[in-house]
């Protein structure tokens, strides 16, 4: 019933009833002039009824002789007005009826000449409209243009605008590309050199225990900022449109990712892995499992829990990780999913993470068209759940 509603009719739907209502008006007017102009006339040039003395010498004068009383020449004159009442008001009648029968008729018929009318006029508004469409549902289609042949209108002007967001759009992406690949070189190449050197050094006959120590702590340092790193370029790439997709099950993924990780003081419970296949990227969807499973383990209790499972559902495929942990309050859920957020609470080991787990699992998502949430658990925890589409949904 909403759709009824006029706020929620298309811009084809509202013009069309503006050319309707229009037309309709106008010809409710000129049914309503005409009838007044001859309503104007028939009184104007209406013939006058004489009165029954009147009536006798015009009787006379035709030489027709009546034998009749007073009474009924009145009465005579009285059936002529009526008469000629009645053929007016007929006549009257017939051109309302008549007149407002065509204004329904052709006012249908121009409604119709309208919708079409209206469909030609947005035929270059849904060729942009289908543009984006594609360039939307393929991820990285900024390369295709809208054609602008025709006469120089506002459409062509519209297209043109378009065209040129688009230029602009892909030569930013392009430069972020770039941008990307030249980061993830000149900034991993230096920690690479660095961890070699150290170790070394550390590996070296000879080597003092202090400078052993030191080297250690250098190294966990370097390890610490190759995983930064390694962080914000896997953040900024999976912001980017997808350049690999095929088939994945999600839970060949979380099976591979739970025999990698473990925690002191943090069971890890049997996961619960039904098949959920998508179409993505293989190593992003790890990365984004690996993220928030390592979120899980990192962020909990002392004798805590963590677990993982997939499973379809209403035609997505989900990925769910729940966990023991601090207190979470609902309006803090928001905050988790921001770069560089993070609750200031105690993780396992002492080991504070960079906040980039979920805002990485986030990105990702959303990159294969999909998105995550979290729910905090009672007694402290999250469920965040990963929501995919289903390899039929995405393969159409």
């Amino acid at each position: 019933m909403n759709r009824l509603l006029p706020r929620n009719w298309t811009t084809r739907g509202r013009l069309t009833a503006i050319y309707g209502g229009l037309f309709f008006l106008a010809g409710a007017i000129l049914v309503a002039v005409t009838y007044l102009l001859v309503w104007q006339i028939l009184n104007r040039n209406a013939p006058k009824i004489p009165d029954s003395e009147a009536l006798q010498v015009m009787l006379s004068r035709l030489q027709i002789s009546i034998s009749g009383r007073q009474t009924d020449l009145n009465q005579l004159a009285d059936v002529i007005r009526n008469v000629q009442e009645q053929q007016r008001s007929d006549v009257l009648n017939s051109l309302l009826l008549q007149g407002v029968i065509a204004v329904v008729a052709v006012g249908m018929i121009a409604t119709f000449l309208g919708w079409v009318l209206a469909g030609r006029a947005l035929r270059q508004v849904q060729r942009i409209t289908e543009t984006a469409k594609r360039i939307a549902g393929s991820g990285r289609g900024l390369h295709e243009r809208i054609d602008v042949s025709g006469p120089h209108d506002e459409m062509t002007e519209l297209a043109t605008t378009f065209n040129a967001m688009l230029e602009r759009l892909d030569s930013s992406f392009d430069s972020q590309t770039r941008f990307i690949a030249n980061a993830s070189h000149e900034l991993r190449t230096p920690l690479a050199v660095k961890r070699a050197l150290i170790e070394i050094t550390v590996s070296r006959p000879g080597t003092s225990q202090d400078a052993r120590d030191l080297g250690d702590s250098l190294l966990e340092v370097n390890a610490r900022h190759e995983r930064l790193i390694d962080g914000l370029l896997t953040l900024a790439d999976s912001e980017n449109a997808l350049t690999e997709r095929s088939p994945v099950d999600l839970a060949e993924v979380a099976a591979a990712v739970c025999e990698q990780l473990s925690a002191p003081g943090v069971t890890l419970r049997d996961a619960v892995l039904e098949p959920a296949p998508v179409v993505g990227d293989p190593v992003l969807l790890e990365r984004l499992t690996q993220n928030l499973l390592e979120n899980a383990l990192r962020h909990n209790v002392a004798g805590g829990w963590a677990s993982v499972s997939t499973c379809i559902s209403n035609g997505h495929s989900l990925l769910t990780v729940s966990n023991t942990g601090p207190v979470v309050r609902p309006y803090e859920i928001e905050v988790l999913f921001q770069p560089f957020r993070r609750l200031d609470r105690e993780r396992v080991a002492g080991e504070r993470g960079f906040g980039l787990g979920l805002s990485i699992a986030r990105a990702v998502s959303r990159a294969h068209g999909g998105d995550v949430t979290a729910v905090p658990r009672e007694g402290g925890g999250l469920d965040v759940t990963v929501r995919l589409p289903n390899i039929g949904v995405a393969s159409r």
